[in-house]
């Protein structure tokens, strides 16, 4: 793919925002479509605001999408101005970058392909802070001959672009992915809690632990979130429990047990009940905390 692509980047909240500029800073000419608006520091920066998928599509030559769910991907491609209007006979690609059904990716791939383009599904890790630093984990599902193509538009936004495989395969790595993460957060909250209410300097036992093999990113991002009760996100308790949603599912038609990934899902449940949808993942700190009757606190020194 050569310098000179137009590139359209739709859905710019707290992952795409940054991951558009970088893309404008990279010297990329962007389209951007928002349903909740395009940032003024983005056209500012050189974007060009446009007032539907649709027009997005027209201008550009790789469409890449950032968006909370499944429904809403489908909506931005297929709805009445979506994506799948704007495509002409130039060969496009569609890159959706957000977290969705692998199932549903394999079944939006087949109909863009219909239409005579490219799709690939390249989900990221590594939250708002990965995303401000183009630090970002890029799990690619595409053919070997679209990753190509679309790898250095990935590069700039990401610091490991991975191709997993064909369609899919990078929904498949992503759900894989928000597994573990679920679980590892999880686990701090209990390991902190617990040191909290035995009466150990939680902050203490984290640097300790963060030295030893128990030390893991989430410990140190998360396990700070924590203590110092900073639950702003980040990333949203409502997406994370939505793809441990997918992973369930995708589970049960596999005929795969993850029970671990079950009673996460239920804790982030608890969160929602409590008004915390909008909370950063590691917020389900509270839940726990309310089972425990305590919360964390570090002890005066």
């Amino acid at each position: 793919m050569v310098s000179m692509v137009k590139i359209g980047f739709i859905g710019l909240g707290i992952m795409g925002k940054p991951m558009a500029g970088h893309l404008i800073k990279a010297g990329y000419q962007l389209f951007l479509h928002s349903r909740s608006g395009v940032p003024a520091d983005l056209v500012a920066a050189g974007g060009c605001a446009l007032s539907s998928p649709k027009q997005v599509a027209q201008h550009a030559d790789v469409v890449i999408t950032m968006l909370p769910d499944t429904p809403d991907v489908e909506q931005v491609l297929w709805g009445d101005e979506g994506v799948c209007h704007g495509l002409n006979s130039s060969r496009k690609i569609i890159i959706d970058m957000s977290s969705i059904s692998p199932l549903a990716t394999r079944k939006f791939a087949a109909r863009i392909n219909t239409l005579g383009h490219d799709y690939a599904d390249a989900p990221v890790s590594g939250g708002d802070i990965g995303a401000r630093n183009a630090t970002l984990t890029i799990m690619v599902g595409a053919s070997s001959e679209v990753f190509g193509q679309v790898s250095p538009v990935l590069a700039v936004m990401g610091q490991t672009v991975t191709h997993i495989g064909e369609v899919g395969a990078g929904q498949i790595c992503k759900v894989a992915n928000q597994i573990v993460v679920s679980a590892a957060i999880e686990a701090v909250g209990e390991a902190l809690l617990f040191a909290s209410k035995a009466g150990a300097d939680p902050e203490k036992v984290r640097q300790a632990l963060l030295g030893g093999f128990a030390a893991s990113r989430v410990l140190e991002v998360h396990g700070a979130r924590m203590i110092e009760r900073r639950f702003e996100p980040g990333f949203r308790i409502e997406l994370h429990q939505k793809d441990l949603n997918i992973a369930l599912a995708c589970a049960a038609e596999l005929g795969v047990c993850l029970p671990n990934t079950a009673t996460v899902r239920e804790l982030f449940s608890a969160c929602l009940a409590q008004g915390g949808a909008t909370w950063d993942n590691s917020a389900i700190v509270k839940v726990l905390e309310n089972l425990a009757n305590h919360e964390i606190r570090q002890l005066p020194q």
